[in-house]
């Protein structure tokens, strides 16, 4: 696997997360006398350092010759997402009608609770909410197409019924489908606008929740930036009925992440919705590299994607895409600007 593939281990940090048995620690380590492999966690009698060494990936311990350990089982999670991957392919075959958790469990040969446990685990949401995630994405594909027709784009998301649809189109797609279709129109967005150390923030929001969160040099631009994203919606300013929500995103450059628990009105496929999860877990202060964050959610040959899921990330700040950096350490992109993006950093760390 080439190097921008694979985050480095730091075997210093690495061996003091096997002394302590992390459980959050991501890579395995191999016993050079026993032959064997573990996950940091392993119950196991620790071994001495000098004949451990470290891999970021089982699959990279399995090829050097090392072999599973039974406690601790670090095959496990490759088994794991191996047949999340395949019942994924099951779902999206089957979009025209309800599959339930027994039709998974018969697919994959398991129970219904061990199915859903590790669809939970793998991909962070339940396979009834990935099923409906295909489902509204094929929605909004279909009602973008010019002339669409809102019953006709019901069933080719494979919604078994216009009722059905009806059911949750607010959960699926944040409006009713005509006003969807329709970009947004009668819509209600309140914004507001302030000055930070970074320029002018943005911060807009719909009843549900924040749907935008912009930086830039000027007020009136980043106005212009969002009545152009949400062409058709009634967009009102309202300082004073956001004041929570910009505090809390000003919050997030100096003080204690606040934001961390803003609601986030932001409409996403699974995959963009698990690298900004992974982005907000990402502790503040500290950075990770594209090959680090594609490691973190499981799919460490996906380094483009996930660094398009960052490119596309609507809420600065509070999703914090501005601490991935390139795998040699250089700043990249970054939508509002790299000198932000440097000077978000340098304020992370001097104000922990």
């Amino acid at each position: 696997m080439s190097t921008n593939q694979q985050p480095a281990l730091n075997p210093t940090q690495a061996w003091q997360q096997v002394l302590a048995r992390d459980a959050n620690a991501s890579f395995v380590y191999a016993v050079a006398s026993t032959g064997i492999f573990c996950r940091p966690s392993c119950p196991s009698r620790r071994p001495a350092e000098a004949n451990v060494r470290f891999f970021p990936e089982a699959v990279g311990a399995l090829a050097a010759g090392y072999r599973a350990c039974k406690r601790c089982a670090p095959l496990g999670e490759l088994r794991e997402a191996a047949t999340v991957a395949r019942l994924c392919r099951y779902l999206a075959a089957h979009r025209e009608r309800a599959v339930t958790l027994a039709d998974l469990a018969k697919v994959a040969r398991s129970s219904p609770f061990t199915i859903q446990r590790q669809f939970t685990r793998v991909l962070g949401l339940s396979p009834r909410a990935y099923q409906a995630q295909l489902r509204a994405a094929e929605m909004r594909k279909s009602l973008s197409a010019p002339g669409a027709s809102v019953t006709e784009a019901i069933y080719q998301a494979g919604y078994g019924s216009s009722s059905r649809f009806y059911e949750q189109a607010a959960e699926d797609l944040g409006m009713s489908p005509a006003r969807f279709r329709d970009g947004g129109l009668n819509e209600t967005i309140r914004f507001a606008t302030t000055r930070c150390e970074l320029g002018m923030l943005l911060v807009a929001a719909t009843e549900r929740g924040v749907c935008s969160v912009m930086l830039g040099d000027q007020a009136a631009e980043l106005e212009r930036e969002l009545r152009q994203q949400f062409r058709a919606a009634n967009i009102l300013p309202d300082k004073a009925g956001l004041e929570h929500h910009v505090a809390a995103i000003l919050a997030a450059m100096t003080d204690h992440p606040a934001a961390g628990d803003l609601p986030l009105d932001v409409r996403a496929t699974a995959f963009q919705a698990r690298v900004w999860r992974a982005l907000r877990q990402i502790p503040r202060g500290e950075t990770r590299s594209y090959a680090e964050l594609a490691q973190a959610i499981g799919q460490p040959t996906a380094v483009r994607a996930v660094a398009r899921a960052c490119a596309t990330n609507p809420v600065a700040i509070a999703v914090p895409c501005h601490r991935v950096i390139g795998s040699d350490g250089s700043l990249t992109g970054y939508r509002w600007g790299v000198d932000r993006k440097k000077k978000l950093l340098a304020l992370e760390k001097t104000n922990p």
